[in-house]
């Protein structure tokens, strides 16, 4: 017999309370593969969908495509029922749908919302009644409400519609809410569950839902007033480092000229106990988020007839960074009586931040383009990409270079400062290196120009 439908939501959030939930997460990426095995960890039967045949291969075969996650992991999560597959059709099986997929920006700088609308587009025939879904994909506010939610009423065969506040308790028959992602590669400090999960749903029940979802893995839940504000949270934590980065960028221009150690200055300043949060210069902004968020935020703004002044022009001093190296790299080769063209360099470090296997909007290949765009003769090396082909905004097609001949190089330049890289020696074999994320620090040489 089927259940009422005003007993749908205690039973599911029964079902979170006991771990017998199943649940389905759409994207199998840097974000939604890691939120994958934090619910496998606490005995959920996790259901992975991607449209990459190869990563649904890897999974199901107990591999990982990504550096910090082992396949012992993965082995693990498959002792719980972890499995993936890119077959829409077990969407129905699932109690809640989580949305991990990118959300990029065109080539004119605009939100580029087709892997979200695509995936709400092929889920929603799959629905069911009394289902959970949570967008989690970073996006500017109103997309959940604008976007997924008329998807998913017009392409559910059966009429289920979503809760929306102010609705009585019988009436939603699906429950929708957004939550970000605060995943940082790499940063090994912070458990998973130990990072406040903020959520807004479209309702009241919807948000009592997704609350109790993720308190199941979660230490702390933050809800909030709705999806919008949600997705407002998420473009704020981002923007503010944006911003603040772009400040020491700038400030480390004029440092430069004026013979301050930049470096020094935030070592100094971040001694004050209050009312200082250190942020770090360097070759430009990476990663999915604080490179792109600024630009969601802005292009909905316009919308209001609203300019973002400040945000768009921390924008444009950190997407002014790459240009800024490729100059210290003609100034450095310069005063060795050489030229950008023709001259042989090395590129160290494509991910775009230490220590993680990340090309995301990564400036190392902004800076690979533009050099060779001068004429050099560009190579690269990483140790977590042994090749790079062609990605949505690159088409290198380069395999990494060993590190056993760097006098060969007029200029070695550092744009991402891995642990694994030895920089004493790396000088001492050099004929110049240009560093971008001061990983020479302490190292006294006339061969370092540090920028």
């Amino acid at each position: 017999m089927s259940m009422p439908q005003a007993a749908l939501p205690s039973a599911l959030t029964a079902k979170f309370d006991s771990r017998s939930a199943r649940i389905g997460i759409i994207g199998m990426g840097y974000v939604g593969l890691p939120l994958a095995l934090l619910f496998s960890e606490q005995g959920f039967e996790v259901t992975g969908f991607d449209n990459d045949a190869a990563k649904v291969a890897t999974l199901n075969a107990g591999g990982s495509y990504i550096v910090r996650i082992l396949p012992d992991q993965i082995r693990a999560a498959q002792t719980h029922g972890f499995r993936a597959t890119s077959d829409y059709s077990e969407i129905t099986a699932q109690d809640a749908i989580i949305i991990c997929v990118p959300t990029p920006l065109n080539e004119y700088h605009e939100p580029d919302l087709s892997y979200v609308t695509g995936t709400v587009e092929s889920i929603a025939p799959h629905t069911h009644a009394g289902q959970l879904i949570v967008l989690e994909s970073t996006t500017y506010p109103g997309t959940t409400e604008e976007e997924v939610v008329p998807r998913l009423e017009k392409g559910n065969p059966l009429g289920l519609r979503i809760e929306r506040a102010g609705d009585t308790p019988a009436t939603p028959s699906l429950y929708v809410a957004f939550s970000p992602e605060r995943e940082d590669p790499g940063n090994d400090t912070v458990a998973r569950h130990d990072i406040p999960k903020v959520v807004g749903g479209c309702g009241p029940l919807a948000l009592a839902l997704a609350s109790a979802m993720y308190q199941s893995i979660f230490r702390r839940v933050v809800p909030v007033s709705s999806p919008s504000a949600a997705e407002m949270t998420k473009l704020l934590e981002n923007i503010y480092r944006c911003v603040n980065i772009a400040l020491v960028n700038e400030l480390k221009q004029l440092c430069m000229r004026m013979g301050i150690d930049i470096h020094e200055v935030i070592d100094a300043a971040k001694t004050k106990p209050f009312g200082f949060q250190p942020f770090y210069p360097g070759p430009g902004l990476g990663g999915h988020c604080i490179p792109i968020d600024p630009f969601y935020l802005s292009w909905k703004a316009k919308q209001f007839d609203f300019h973002t002044r400040f945000i768009e022009l921390a924008g444009e001093v950190n997407s002014a960074m790459p240009y800024f190296v490729i100059e210290q790299v003609a100034n450095g080769l310069n005063d060795h009586a050489k030229a950008i063209r023709g001259s042989k360099i090395l590129v160290l470090g494509l991910a775009y931040k230490r220590d993680i296997d990340d090309l995301r909007e990564s400036p190392s290949l902004t800076i690979i383009e533009l050099l060779r765009n001068k004429g050099a003769i560009v190579s690269y090396n990483d140790p977590f990409f042994p090749t790079v082909g062609q990605g949505r905004h690159y088409a290198l097609n380069m395999a990494s270079t060993p590190l056993d001949n760097l006098a060969s190089f007029d200029a070695v330049v550092i744009v991402t400062d891995h642990s694994a890289y030895n920089y004493q020696s790396i000088v001492d074999q050099s004929q110049l290196v240009i560093d971008t994320r001061n990983a020479t620090k302490g190292i006294l040489s006339d061969k370092i120009l540090r920028c």
